[in-house]
């Protein structure tokens, strides 16, 4: 498989006044293919997020890189963005926080049409019908939708600039449990439609099971087992992924319980 993707050696780590930089990343090598999905798990505080960010390029290496299609992913700055690297585009895990509470939903949505390679991939109507939301949607601002619907609005502005990889960060951690299969697995049919790549992040194990093609398990800023998630879950190999899927709650019949 090619690679799209290419992590190797990454460090990231933080000035914390009064004590040691505190290292979020640290020495991580991973790899990601054309039109994979690649679901990353682990505890809260594992350094994720973090990850998510160097590689859309929110955060400074101090050591390592990260190359997107033989582009080395540079920190966003005052310049302007390469267009190659305009291909990564990221869905947050706050909807509430990531979309214009001033602009339109329509315009906002438009933004990421002006950047598409391909002027004539998308319409706005079309990239709406495609989150499950009506064309009439077009004209309201975010505050008039839910939750769960800002993040779709939030996945059609991404996908309309034509990413090659989308990246989700927690996107469906904010969102009822009722939702949050739903809006992950419109992310993976979406972004394969397209013929993108998917990085999808989160803590909930059982919805990454669905989704994804591989998984790479993150434990303090490292990535302790990577591998098809299939094999990952009926065998996986080290102790710190077998305590997460041992912590995945079971239905007993009588009510849920821890497993």
């Amino acid at each position: 498989m090619t690679s799209l993707l290419e992590l190797d050696g990454v460090k990231v780590s933080y000035r914390v006044a009064g004590k040691p930089r505190l290292v979020a990343v640290n020495d991580v090598s991973l790899t990601l293919g054309t039109r994979q999905v690649l679901g990353l798990v682990g505890e809260s505080g594992c350094g994720k997020s973090t990850l998510a960010r160097a590689i859309c390029g929110l955060e400074g290496l101090d050591s390592g890189s990260i190359t997107f299609d033989g582009t080395p992913v540079t920190r966003l700055g005052m310049r302007t963005r390469d267009r190659k690297l305009l291909r990564i585009q990221m869905v947050f895990q706050n909807p509430y926080a990531s979309l214009n509470p001033r602009r339109t939903i329509g315009k906002q949505i438009e933004d990421g049409l002006k950047v598409n390679p391909d002027s004539s991939a998308w319409t706005v109507p079309d990239l709406l019908a495609h989150v499950e939301l009506d064309a009439s949607a077009r004209s309201r601002f975010p505050h008039q939708f839910s939750g769960g619907q800002r993040q779709r609005i939030a996945i059609a502005r991404a996908i309309a600039s034509g990413p090659d990889l989308l990246v989700g960060d927690e996107p469906i951690a904010s969102l009822d449990a009722s939702l949050q299969a739903r809006v992950a697995g419109l992310m993976r049919n979406l972004a394969l439609e397209t013929g993108a790549s998917l990085l999808f992040i989160s803590h909930d194990l059982s919805v990454v099971r669905v989704i994804a093609d591989d998984v790479a398990v993150m434990k303090a800023g490292q990535i302790v087992e990577r591998g098809d998630v299939n094999e990952v879950w009926s065998n996986p190999q080290q102790p710190y992924t077998q305590q997460l899927l041992a912590a995945i709650p079971k239905v007993d019949g009588l009510g849920i319980l821890p497993g």
